[in-house]
């Protein structure tokens, strides 16, 4: 067969006999879609050339607002089936036994812009939407199971410490250092994210957590801390520097390709939900805050209550992955949030990040559309094509009356004290990055060393890079040391500054 070039084939569809009829957005038909309304043969642009207008109106308008972090994702769609019965912990829908609950899942790239490569260094996002039969519930994570900061204050000066310069649009290691630098928590993320976990090989072998300790609830009011964590089927592959820019010299795209090609040949990717399930009354019993997103809690038991197939690509990435709205504010009975300070400023940034980004109505959008009837008196603004079929539209009425369900309820939680700003009394910052650290093989760890010396060697301030250099010190003194010598360092200084 003689090769066809891709726009030959395409006009040649285009004009067949069954090819539709061109319209505009109101359905009416376009008389002609080559030549605009003139006065004359050289006259002006006729403003009444409704299909001119609306063209260039739409065109400019094909660009959302980028999202502020995640820009980069893929978007993929499943079902999860619990395995486990756990209503003496929760008495949200999702984990019944002989359930089956649709998911829609996006991964992205947390830092870096909508058209970087996936193989750059960078947590990548695992949100999870379920369409449950109770409303929507967004499991909003990351590929790694903590955070750099624990206060949702200071979220904006991390991300703008992480994102190009104002000045010279470029991303640049002693900017963030010098953030870092006032943030010990910091190192314990830092040190996942500088290892070969900053660089998974693709979306399939990579885990997914939830990050911060959420509520669960029981019929009985019961609340219990619990943690999520994403485990995949498939085993972790991470990429090492080098292998992460031989693939990025050749796909920009290669984690989404990978996804998508897996799903087209039939091959699911699978992910069990485990979780760690910790008493109000244990919560004071550990050398850390559980509450604080920048520790793990390692010495806490998983149990596994579920397991997640993701089975069909989206048909049009705008619609489905671009506009799905993640929101941690997205619970279900049976599930709150904690008392986390960073997931407590989230449960209001997101949703917020939301309706600025796709409006108000972004939730009538299909792709975040619950799969049970939305009933309320949100009304009006862009975008709403939610039906309003009463003259009520208040509470409480004697006209129409729409009830309030009791599970619906938050749990109470005693409170005590006084209003404050304050840190977190237990805050031991080193501690895990350490052991994170021990847990790698000899090869991650010169790894680990040499990805994190690349750019904390480029830090020109020596005051920053060596109180960085004294924090990996008191994570672990071969760390440190190893870490010092790599950047030029003096270790005698380090040692000054953890006394």
């Amino acid at each position: 067969m003689k090769y066809l070039p891709l726009f030959a084939l395409t006009i040649g569809l285009i004009g067949g006999a069954n090819a539709e009829t061109l319209t505009r957005d109101n359905g009416a038909p376009v008389g002609d879609n080559q030549n605009s309304q003139t006065a004359g043969e050289n006259g002006g642009n006729l403003l009444q050339d409704v299909h001119l207008i609306q063209k260039l109106q739409r065109f400019a308008r094909e660009r959302i607002p980028e999202r502020v972090v995640h820009a980069r994702g893929t978007g993929v769609h499943g079902e999860f089936v619990p395995i486990a019965d756990i209503s003496h912990l929760t008495r949200a829908a999702v984990f019944e036994p002989g359930s089956k609950t649709p998911v829609f899942v996006r991964f992205s790239t947390v830092i870096h812009s909508k058209g970087s490569p996936e193989t750059l260094r960078d947590p990548r996002g695992f949100a999870t939407k379920f369409y449950t039969e109770e409303g929507n519930w967004d499991l909003v994570g990351n590929n790694l199971p903590v955070f750099f900061i624990r206060d949702a204050i200071k979220f904006p000066d991390m991300v703008h410490s992480l994102k190009p310069s104002p000045v010279t649009n470029q991303q640049d290691p002693n900017r963030f250092f010098d953030f870092f630098s006032h943030v010990p928590e910091s190192t314990h993320m830092l040190s996942w994210v500088y290892s070969d976990y900053g660089t998974p090989a693709n979306l399939r072998q990579m885990d997914g957590w939830g990050v911060h300790a959420y509520k669960l609830v029981n019929d009985k009011g019961d609340v219990n801390y619990v943690k999520f964590h994403w485990k995949t089927r498939q085993g972790i592959k991470n990429l090492t520097a080098e292998e992460a820019a031989e693939i990025q010299s050749k796909d920009f795209s290669h984690a989404t390709r990978d996804m998508y090609a897996a799903i087209e040949k039939g091959e699911y990717p699978q992910w069990d939900l485990y979780i760690k399930v910790l008493k109000p009354s244990q919560l004071n019993s550990f050398n850390y805050n559980p509450l604080d997103a920048t520790k793990m809690w390692l010495d806490v038991k998983e149990t596994k209550v579920g397991t997640m197939t993701l089975n069909r690509v989206p048909t049009n990435f705008f619609q489905e992955t671009e506009q799905s709205a993640f929101a941690p504010a997205n619970i279900v009975p049976g599930i709150e949030p904690s008392e986390d300070r960073l997931l407590q400023g989230r449960v209001f940034s997101y949703s917020d990040t939301q309706m600025y980004r796709l409006g108000a109505n972004h939730q009538q959008l299909p792709i975040n559309r619950p799969r049970v009837v939305v009933t309320n008196w949100n009304q009006d603004g862009a975008g709403n094509y939610g039906q309003q079929a009463s003259t009520v539209n208040y509470q409480p009425s004697r006209i129409d009356v729409r009830n309030e369900d009791p599970k619906g309820l938050y749990s109470s939680k005693p409170l005590s004290g006084r209003t404050q700003q304050k840190a977190i009394e237990k805050k031991l910052p080193f501690a895990q990055a350490g052991a994170f650290y021990r847990s790698l093989s000899p090869e991650e760890r010169q790894n680990l060393i040499e990805n994190l010396a690349g750019d904390l060697g480029k830090v020109r301030d020596d005051n920053t890079k060596h109180i960085m250099l004294s924090y990996f010190y008191q994570a672990d003194n071969d760390y440190g040391q190893r870490l010092t010598k790599a950047v030029g360092g003096d270790l005698v200084r380090v040692r000054k500054l953890v006394q």
